[in-house]
């Protein structure tokens, strides 16, 4: 008799519809659990940014003069901390997803990516309670409503799709290789600093800008900044040279999401025998 290899559980095993409402239910009810019992309740999602936009808000305007002639600074500033802590926070929780989620793992039909996936769902739920308070300071600071904000949900899907990307990446490595969550720690902070949060890309030196330009965040963030808060803003085009200078960042990125979809594929059926 003759033994044949039966392939180990899937990404996407059990059925689309199935698939759907495990990420729907787990999304939510991580959700719920995050603020369960707490005073204050959703408003700590809010805390965070608005605590971290404060301080350097102070320190890049008061220490450092970097704000003083960039156009609505503070609202740039604030909205570019939501954008990235959104891609903090979901790629930060799903280092560890897979693993703190062993019992259903094992599962034989469970299907993987509805936990990664989850993560990041959840993490979307505090972005746009946060893009509300965005708004808020929109108007405040005098920025009035254009066409161009149509637009902004085709950056923010840019924006889901690069950070499930890597979410499916660091969750998939991290049964195997624990030292991914030490390493994503370090990765994403370099990230932060290398990506214009903090300041806009102009203000980096024209020498400089060919490197910072090759982080996928660059352009995003510019591209934002010029639809939603200044519309004289030069945008990614122009910062970046020319729009053959931005094949590397959407190589980048398009090389980020291809390597995702392969390595989870690659390492679902693995996943239970790594734990």
């Amino acid at each position: 008799m003759q033994l044949r290899e039966i392939p180990g559980p899937g990404a996407l095993g059990g059925g689309r519809r199935r698939f759907a409402e495990l990420l729907y239910l787990i999304a939510v009810t991580d959700f719920k659990k995050t603020y369960f019992g707490t005073v204050f309740g959703y408003l700590w999602s809010l805390a965070r940014p608005l605590m971290l936009f404060g301080v350097l808000l102070i320190v890049f305007t008061q220490v450092f003069r970097l704000g003083s002639d960039v156009p609505h600074y503070p609202v740039l500033l604030l909205f570019n901390i939501v954008l990235f802590t959104f891609f903090q926070e979901a790629t930060g929780a799903a280092v560890g997803s897979i693993v703190a989620q062993e019992s259903v793992v094992r599962k034989t039909q469970f299907p993987r990516l509805v936990i990664p996936l989850s993560v990041v769902l959840t993490s979307l739920f505090h972005l746009v309670m946060n893009l509300v308070a965005v708004l808020v300071f929109l108007l405040a600071f005098g920025v009035a409503p254009r066409w161009s904000w149509l637009g902004f949900p085709l950056i923010l899907g840019a924006l889901i799709v690069l950070t499930t990307a890597v979410a499916m990446i660091v969750s998939s490595l991290f049964p195997r290789f624990r030292d991914m969550a030490i390493i994503w720690t370090v990765v994403s902070a370099v990230l932060f600093y290398a990506s214009p949060v903090l300041y806009p890309i102009d203000k980096v030196p024209s020498d400089l800008r060919g490197v910072f330009m090759i982080n996928p965040f660059a352009p995003l963030l510019e591209l934002a900044r010029k639809w939603v808060i200044d519309p004289d803003a030069p945008g990614p085009v122009a910062v970046a040279g020319g729009r053959l200078q931005l094949l590397a960042p959407v190589a980048v990125y398009l090389g980020t999401c291809w390597l995702a979809a392969w390595l989870f594929r690659r390492e679902a059926p693995r996943i239970a025998e790594a734990l």
